[in-house]
């Protein structure tokens, strides 16, 4: 190897730093386009987004491939930001209560990861930014590095209180935070709404039917399990360590 090749600009900062800004325009676009192909879509069927996911279970009904089908589409979901929430009551409906929490859990935790992957592709770790000021990136630093320490409680907490499902699978990649506490954070934070949504899906025989189909004893289930998860997570944030402050 010569001199020539150690400072060649493949091996410069400088050139690394553009190559990982190319890799995250490809993704970024790959993904703008995925969006906007699926928006239109459903513009020009004209179906909501209830009517969409009701399309899909007539076509899967009880098909042999039906849970094939679901898990591919639960992939896809977080690509094209479909709700979460209305694929879980679809689990339910298509599956039943006990077999719908089993597929649900796996498909769910499966869309996670990827959207945990492709947030890692988009994002680089809070206070690396060299555009930024001394102050903004300790200041980031300090808060992010919070949250990769306890990645564990962090994604816990922000599971338990049902906050976007792919708002936290995004910024868990993005920010960094470890994978295998990300996803056993999420399977476990994530057991009680889906465990509510599936009950609720499978008492209902059509998704058209709304509240009016639901069986007064599931929903009551599935709201008890909210609240309780809701305390769960009150009672999680204040056992959690107070930041210290610096100067």
């Amino acid at each position: 190897m010569t001199a020539t090749d150690l400072t060649s600009p493949a091996a410069t900062p400088t050139s690394r730093r553009w190559t990982g800004w190319a890799q995250r325009g490809a993704v970024l676009a790959v993904w703008l386009t995925a969006v906007v192909a699926w928006q239109r879509h459903q513009s020009s069927t004209g179906l909501s987004t209830t009517e969409t996911a009701q399309q899909f279970v007539d076509t899967v009904g009880s098909a042999w491939w039906g849970v094939l089908a679901y898990i591919g589409v639960y992939l896809a979901r977080p690509v094209v930001l479909f709700p979460a929430s209305i694929l879980t009551v679809v689990g339910g409906l298509l599956f039943g209560p006990v077999a719908g929490v089993l597929v649900v859990v796996v498909a769910a935790n499966a869309s996670a990861m990827l959207a945990y992957g492709i947030g890692r592709l988009l994002g680089r770790a809070p206070g690396r930014d060299d555009g930024a000021d001394e102050a903004e990136q300790s200041l980031a630093r300090r808060w992010s590095g919070r949250m990769r320490d306890n990645s564990f409680e962090t994604v816990l907490i922000m599971r338990l209180l049902f906050l976007p499902y792919d708002l936290v699978n995004y910024l868990s990649g993005i920010l960094r935070l470890a994978w295998l506490p990300f996803l056993v954070a999420t399977a476990l934070g994530s057991l009680p709404g889906t465990v509510s949504f599936v009950l609720l899906g499978a008492s209902l025989d059509d998704l058209d039917d709304g509240l009016g189909g639901i069986d007064p004893v599931t929903l009551g289930a599935s709201l008890t399990i909210f609240v309780v998860s809701l305390l769960v997570a009150r009672l999680l944030r204040r056992r959690q360590p107070r930041p210290v402050e610096t100067t």
